[in-house]
């Protein structure tokens, strides 16, 4: 009889154990992020190139020139800093950046080229942020390098901002951003040509 009403317990008690673990697991689970995160990652010669961002979506809403606005820099994409690393030295723009990670800025215009920054301290916007304004002095300041993108109204709409990169050669990476209806590109040089020629003088 002791054994029965011991074993009712024991059961009872494992039920709930059962149920206060399915009730806790299904508690935690949360709605999908609305700007989910994302990335691109290529080999391009002797580099890896890595992107990492959040794709937000258009959402009916006007994007450039209102979620967006015009001459304000922007993180790029959503929530956490876009981030472009590279695993060797590469050239934009005509400038050499170091191997490493940076932070991506975009100022948009209203008409003509819009500024792409690869930043190399700042890990959000708000590091550059005066009360409601962006310090665009000091976010400038620590560019490692700035460049004139040219975008491009592709007639269609894109609803989620997504980058892709390329590299026809193998040599010279193109990397596309698209969002909305704009796309643009810019090219990273990935120095393999450069990087050949070190190979060989150091054996020789």
């Amino acid at each position: 009889m002791k054994n029965s009403r011991f074993l009712t317990v024991a059961t009872a008690f494992t039920i709930m154990l059962v149920f206060s673990a399915f009730y806790q697991s299904h508690a935690q689970i949360q709605a999908p992020a609305p700007s989910p995160a994302a990335s691109v990652s290529q080999n391009v010669g002797f580099t890896t190139i890595s992107i990492d961002y959040s794709s937000p979506g258009v959402k009916g809403r006007m994007v450039f020139g209102d979620l967006v606005p015009y001459g304000v820099p922007w993180r790029a994409g959503a929530n956490a800093p876009t981030t472009i690393e590279f695993s060797t030295a590469v050239s934009v723009g005509g400038t050499t950046l170091g191997p490493g990670k940076y932070t991506v800025f975009i100022t948009p215009a209203v008409s003509g080229d819009w500024t792409l920054h690869f930043n190399s301290k700042g890990n959000a916007i708000y590091a550059y942020m005066e009360g409601d304004t962006v310090d665009t002095a000091a976010l400038s300041k620590d560019d490692a390098v700035a460049i004139s993108v040219s975008p491009l109204l592709t007639g269609k709409q894109k609803e989620r901002l997504s980058y892709t990169i390329s590299a026809a050669d193998n040599k010279v990476a193109e990397v596309v951003f698209e969002w909305d209806d704009v796309m643009f590109s810019f090219k990273v040089d990935t120095q393999v040509d450069q990087k050949m020629e070190s190979f060989k003088a150091a054996f020789n």
